[in-house]
């Protein structure tokens, strides 16, 4: 597993590179929206045709005019060289680094500037459940990369029935331990193809953002449909970026190294 495509977002300066492959099987992630390719680890999605080398990538972020660069997968951890490359990035290029999303399994890293850090659960029956991993494992890590310094923002999603309401407030605390002013994005499930799980209601979502506001005030919701979720450049400019290096994006939707 390893890098495969390069984008640039030219109205926001930044661009991402992404990684194929993950290190946990979460049955709803998002990801299975592109082929429904049910539970099988670091298999969300149809493998590229093929892999971007080190240098290719270094040579045509040498290009862009960027502020900022991202990393996105699956896992973007799971890649052997994103140390070097955000060694790279930090010091020949002088960018601010930040994994657009991650698992957090692999938490802090040498050059990072900040991750955005999807939790599965709070309860450890639940994580183990959902993840294979003991809880430990992610929030240990998470508040080593805040002890660190590290600019970190967290989100969970919101599945009715399974990842509740309990399971939100459990992580809400957490952070509010740490720095209540820590952003927590609630992610309504999004329905993938050959899961049981639904979105949660408008009511539920609202009800939902509002308990968590108790304990964190940088609190927001999303709760989109898998339509939304394959057309997200037609609703943010964040979205909006061209292929620079590797293969064009296989499906309508523009995809930024920022959680939606």
């Amino acid at each position: 597993m390893a890098f495969y495509r390069v984008t640039f977002n030219e109205n926001h300066r930044f661009a991402t590179v992404y990684n194929y492959g993950c290190t946990l099987h979460s049955p709803f992630c998002s990801y299975k929206l592109r082929s429904g390719a049910g539970g099988r680890p670091g298999l969300a999605y149809p493998p590229p045709r093929r892999f971007l080398s080190d240098e290719e990538i270094r040579t045509v972020l040498r290009t862009l005019p960027i502020e900022q660069l991202f990393f996105m997968g699956g896992e973007p951890t799971v890649a052997p060289s994103l140390p070097e490359l955000l060694r790279f990035a930090r010091e020949e290029l002088g960018v601010r680094t930040n994994l657009g999303h991650t698992n957090g399994s692999l938490l802090p890293l040498p050059c990072l500037d900040a991750a955005n850090v999807g939790f599965k659960a709070w309860s450890e029956t639940l994580h183990r459940e959902l993840t294979g991993q003991p809880r430990a494992l992610i929030y240990d890590n998470f508040r080593r990369a805040f002890d660190a310094g590290m600019e970190l923002s967290a989100n969970m999603v919101f599945v009715p029935g399974l990842v509740d309401l309990e399971e939100l407030l459990g992580l809400a605390g957490f952070l509010a331990q740490l720095d209540r002013n820590i952003p927590f994005h609630i992610m309504g499930c999004i329905p993938v193809p050959g899961q049981p799980f639904r979105r949660p209601t408008e009511a539920e979502m609202t009800a939902a953002e509002n308990a968590v506001r108790t304990l964190l005030p940088q609190v927001r919701g999303s709760r989109l449909s898998p339509e939304d979720a394959l057309t997200l450049a037609g609703r943010d400019d964040r979205f909006q970026v061209r292929v620079v290096a590797g293969e064009p994006l296989p499906f309508a939707a523009q995809e930024s190294g920022r959680s939606a």
